[in-house]
């Protein structure tokens, strides 16, 4: 009997592409993904404001947008056993609810971790993600790095690429805000103004969030990575999407900072350590840069995620337009 499921490493070679179902955004993704990670970016939650600002009622939220080209992904990595790094992710431009993401995605390195005694031999993937909407418009870009077993635990595949360079030189833009009236956003929207902000301001964001539905999540993201979904897979507990940690982080940032207009990009995300469902996550959010534009700025800010009882589970680099 045939067995439904991705590669394994072995069965991996640069330059491999992958195509997974597309999915159209609709308000239920939305009240789905704002009750499971939680949400106090003004825009998605305000759709007067929205209009006001952007021209549509109906932005989809960034972390709805990342969390689904991230679960598209996922048929390159159903046997996933860790996540290592996601870099030079790019919005190169905000959707709307009704739109249609389509992503491919491309083995673009390949490493074969040495075998370790008592250890399933596994190596590193890097991938790059493009999604597109319905008219193959632009909408992200950016690389990550899974961890795969080997089908044949004897292989020797000779894949030997080094990784440490994959997706550190993304270029970050404002194109996904071009025209925004971010004027009316600094007079709406109460909070810290950019001419404020100063690198090495930080904030202890206050009171932490459980991480519940973690399931529920995978599913509504078209994630079919074992370990979110069977316990046997991840060794008899499952993990927690990663961009479930991710989305929890983004709201406690924008408690932080309710000034945030948008998310336009991310230098890193490392998952430095698990995350299991019950956890409670707790953030420090810290300011790197600024950098000005005719109406507020970019401020390019570090999300540093603890969960209780474990320790640090989350690194994270981002860049956000604050009016």
């Amino acid at each position: 009997m045939n067995t439904a499921e991705g590669p394994y490493f072995d069965e991996l070679a640069v330059g491999q592409r992958f195509g997974a179902p597309g999915v159209t955004l609709t308000g239920g993704h939305a009240s789905t993904h704002q009750a499971i990670v939680g949400d106090r970016l003004s825009l998605p939650l305000d759709a007067a404001l929205c209009a006001e600002v952007t021209g549509t009622a109906s932005l989809a939220h960034p972390a709805l947008v990342w969390d689904l080209a991230i679960g598209q992904s996922t048929v390159v990595t159903h046997h996933v056993k860790a996540n290592l790094f996601y870099r030079g992710l790019v919005f190169r431009r905000a959707p709307e609810l009704g739109d249609t993401l389509r992503t491919s995605t491309e083995v673009v390195a390949l490493g074969q971790n040495k075998p370790r005694e008592g250890r399933y031999p596994t190596g590193l993937a890097a991938l790059r993600i493009t999604t597109v909407d319905q008219l193959d418009r632009p909408v992200l870009d950016f690389w990550r790095c899974a961890m795969l077993p080997l089908r044949d635990p004897d292989a020797r595949t000779g894949h030997d690429d080094d990784l440490t360079s994959v997706g550190t030189e993304a270029v970050f833009s404002t194109a996904a805000i071009d025209g925004w009236d971010l004027d009316t956003f600094a007079r709406r929207v109460s909070g810290p103004r950019f001419a404020e902000l100063e690198p090495g301001q930080a904030w202890e964001v206050g009171g932490g969030d459980v991480v519940s539905s973690a399931p529920e999540l995978a599913r509504l993201t078209v994630n079919i990575a074992k370990v979110h979904h069977d316990g046997a897979a991840a060794g008899g507990r499952r993990l927690v999407y990663g961009g479930h940690t991710i989305g929890v982080a983004l709201s406690q940032a924008t408690r932080a900072l309710p000034t945030i207009v948008t998310v336009l990009g991310w230098y890193s995300c490392d998952h430095v350590g698990p995350v299991h469902e019950g956890d409670t996550l707790r953030s420090t959010v810290i300011v790197e840069a600024v950098e000005p534009l005719a109406v507020g700025g970019l401020v390019h800010l570090r999300s540093r995620v603890s969960a209780d009882g474990v320790g640090e589970v989350l690194d994270w680099r981002f860049v956000v337009a604050v009016a």
